[in-house]
């Protein structure tokens, strides 16, 4: 059962991972364009993914600069998050748990740190960004549950 869980909320959150890339890369090539999350004026997803909080979860381009490599959109973290959760999952190893329950950690804190800038920096509503942090969240939950899980010798 959370084989399965698992398998569909890293489903999920890589393909709003890889909407939220379409989007951006979408509205860098047209300032016109709006993607069909763009609900209202403070409901959308363009303007969110557009904003310097977009990439670096918006922490890397005041200390290392916009054109920085590792400046990334954070759909291309998510992306590699929910793979590194689908792959690791099935693993039994504690280093995979491990790994698991850190990486749920930092998105996570990551998925709060957005959330509050979504809410008090932007005022804007971002449905795909509110999406994946309910998605990181129950994989946190997840992670949790298998590492309280006894260990087998």
């Amino acid at each position: 059962m959370a084989a399965a869980l698992r398998a569909a909320l890293c489903a999920a959150g890589a393909a709003l991972s890889l909407y939220a890339l379409h989007v951006e890369h979408q509205a860098a090539k047209d300032p016109s364009y709006r993607a069909a999350c763009d609900l209202a004026p403070s409901v959308s997803c363009t303007r969110v993914f557009s904003s310097r909080w977009g990439r670096g979860l918006g922490l890397v381009e005041p200390v290392l600069g916009k054109d920085s490599a590792v400046n990334v959109p954070n759909g291309a973290i998510g992306l590699l998050f929910y793979l590194l959760q689908g792959l690791l999952g099935p693993c039994g190893a504690r280093a995979a748990s491990v790994a698991l329950l850190g990486t749920s950690v930092a998105s996570a804190a990551a998925s709060l740190w957005l959330g509050a800038v979504l809410l008090w920096g932007l005022g804007d509503l971002c449905v795909v960004c509110l999406s994946t942090y309910g998605i990181n969240l129950a994989l946190l939950a997840l992670n949790l549950r298998r590492w309280r899980r006894p260990k087998r010798d």
